[in-house]
């Protein structure tokens, strides 16, 4: 994948969606999070645990060559994407909950994703070392906080513009995403055949293990169903930028950096069709605040 694209353009892209978020929250929703703690517990134990377990069982089922098991090992402990918060917007879910988890989640990274890593590592006998830097959790936090409290606060002073924008702001938002969709497959068009024959399989079935997983654990819990989507979508749609980071960046294996770039052209479409196929029928009201 085109580095400037994952560094730069869709950290950008995607404040600009943040901020639209932002217009669509309120201090009430976190609130809310705050006193539902079973939805944050559930989701990030399906997340933390529940995900990993299920990819080690698919690389060995699939008999993945090790650097690409890494690689998708590296993937399932990697948080949830801030395209998690977009598709859980455009779909209803609970928006609050994907920004507080993905928070979360990215704290908890610093250690759940080198601990998996190098177990992985570990276990298919290729030694090395990963070390998340701190730099790239505050990126995240970046990217995912300062965008949504400035539009909070758009929200808060003017809540007549804010409600005015909704609409288009969903529209912009699913238009932007297509964009950034059409420059990962254009960025990788030389190597999207070799790469999805190699891991394809094992990366769609894990995307659509995720995205059901965070759904039906969740709704059998006892959470609402706009917090069993927010879940669902924070889940299935992974960071697969930080994954391509760290592969790249900090255990120099390009190869180990396939199951991401492959995934990432997978959780797009599946998070849209899931999205649909749970909110088919549904009244088209935003999710309780």
């Amino acid at each position: 994948m085109d580095s400037a694209l994952a560094t730069v353009a869709l950290p950008a892209a995607l404040g600009i969606i943040m901020f639209g978020l932002g217009l669509d929250l309120t201090l009430d929703d976190f609130r809310r999070v705050g006193r539902h703690p079973k939805a944050v517990a559930v989701a990030l134990g399906c997340q933390l645990v529940l995900l990993p377990v299920v990819c080690f069982g698919l690389v060995l089922l699939f008999d993945l060559p090790p650097l690409l098991a890494i690689g998708m090992l590296l993937l399932a402990a990697s948080p949830g994407g801030t395209s998690a918060n977009l598709f859980s917007h455009l779909f209803r879910g609970d928006v609050a909950l994907n920004v507080t988890l993905t928070a979360i989640n990215s704290v908890i990274a610093i250690v759940t994703l080198p601990l998996v890593t190098n177990l992985a590592i570990a276990y298919f006998d290729q030694g090395g070392e990963v070390d998340l830097q701190f730099r790239k959790v505050v990126e995240v936090f970046a990217i995912v906080l300062v965008p949504v409290g400035i539009g909070m606060l758009v929200k808060a002073r003017r809540p007549g513009f804010s409600a005015a924008m909704d609409r288009p702001v969903r529209i912009a938002s699913a238009v932007i995403l297509a964009v950034l969709v059409l420059a990962i497959l254009l960025a990788e068009r030389d190597n999207v055949t070799d790469y999805v024959a190699r891991v394809g399989l094992v990366a769609g079935l894990f995307c659509a293990i995720s995205l059901a997983v965070g759904y039906v654990v969740p709704k059998a819990a006892g959470v609402t169903e706009g917090q069993a989507i927010a879940s669902s979508m924070e889940i299935g749609v992974h960071n697969a930028t930080l994954a391509i980071y760290v592969a790249v960046e900090v255990l120099d294996v390009t190869e180990i950096s396939i199951p991401a770039a492959v995934y990432s052209l997978f959780m797009f479409v599946f998070a849209a069709i899931w999205g649909k196929v749970l909110t088919r029928g549904r009244p088209r009201q935003p999710a309780a605040h």
